[in-house]
């Protein structure tokens, strides 16, 4: 769909952080090995509100960003790509979050976050831009703003207008553990919200890790449903996803590439999906029209694995067609 044309889709609004990854300039090192560090936007929420506008689809993001000059570059990435910005706040006194990222030789990534607290962690409820929250179709968000407060709260407060008002709510908890208190606060406070939300993505990591079983099948991950919900997903890397839904469930398969660095790709996942959903949402109860979508989403991030860093590798959909095609 060509930006000009996608004036009439629906909003989908990402709720959370956006923060600095600061990459080692060589893969496969440790973090105090590196040589150097190239500083890549990120933050899973805004990569999935960016991923919505490269495929042509309406987004904007909603958070806190330090009043500093990192802040007001990562706010002029998200205007740069299309995002409506309207919801973002600055604040004064503390900084805007960076993360220290390496990619270990097989491509995953090792964490080391400076976060004390960072200014996403200190967005009130009162602070919110309720009139965009509410003009949301998809109201999507993770479980970092889950950690502390006044950020939990806010967190709640956007996720109950979002559903007043009707919009779809699209959860991916993107785990981080590293920035929890222990295991069993992470994994109770991301539980804490399951059952509000209408379409949940989980990693197989996350699935074992909410799961306690390292089975990535059928019966583990129905565990996690509940009553309200429309779909689950479990993505499974380059082996494409699982979904589930009430009347059916079933495999779609991935793609190979020369997989450079996975950032981002479960972001670029879920914006493909949701650009895909927003305006007709009847697509959850056809699995021919779900398993299409569900392939241009494994194509989307699978491209997202070819580059390094997340937002300069999300793609358009003419790149995820000439995949699909099997042009790449």
């Amino acid at each position: 769909m060509a930006v000009n044309g996608a004036s009439s889709s629906g909003l989908i609004v990402s709720f959370g952080e956006m923060l600095i990854d600061f990459v080692p300039t060589v893969s496969g090192v440790s973090l105090a090995e590196a040589p150097g560090f190239l500083k890549a936007p990120g933050g899973a929420p805004a990569n999935v509100a960016i991923a919505v506008t490269r495929l042509g689809g309406k987004s904007a993001f909603v958070g806190k960003l330090g009043d500093d000059e990192f802040g007001h570059m990562l706010a002029g990435i998200l205007k740069t790509n299309g995002v409506k910005a309207e919801g973002i706040n600055f604040d004064k006194g503390a900084r805007t979050a960076l993360a220290f990222v390496t990619l270990r030789a097989d491509g995953e990534r090792e964490f080391m976050f400076y976060r004390n607290p960072s200014a996403d962690m200190l967005l009130t409820p009162a602070e919110l831009n309720l009139d965009l929250i509410r003009s949301a179709k998809v109201f999507h968000y993770g479980s970092i703003s889950l950690i502390v407060e006044p950020c939990r709260a806010a967190h709640m407060k956007a996720m109950e207008v979002a559903k007043e008002a009707g919009a779809l709510l699209s959860y991916d908890p993107n785990l981080r553990l590293p920035l929890w208190p222990s295991a069993e606060e992470a994994k109770k406070q991301i539980k804490s919200i399951w059952d509000s939300a209408d379409v949940i993505k989980v990693s197989d990591v996350e699935l074992e890790f909410l799961t306690g079983s390292n089975k990535i099948d059928d019966e583990s991950a129905m565990s996690l449903w509940h009553p309200n919900l429309k779909l689950l997903l479990v993505t499974l890397g380059e082996k494409g996803c699982n979904y589930y839904t009430k009347k059916f469930h079933g495999t779609v398969g991935g793609f190979h590439v020369k997989t450079v660095d996975t950032t981002g790709a479960g972001d670029s996942f879920v914006g493909a999906l949701l650009t895909k959903i927003v305006d007709d949402q009847t697509i959850l109860e056809d699995e021919a029209r779900l398993k299409e979508v569900l392939r241009f989403s494994c194509a989307c991030g699978a491209i997202t694995t070819t580059k390094k860093g997340a937002i300069p590798a999300l793609p358009t959909a003419s790149e995820a067609l000439t995949l699909l095609k099997g042009g790449a």
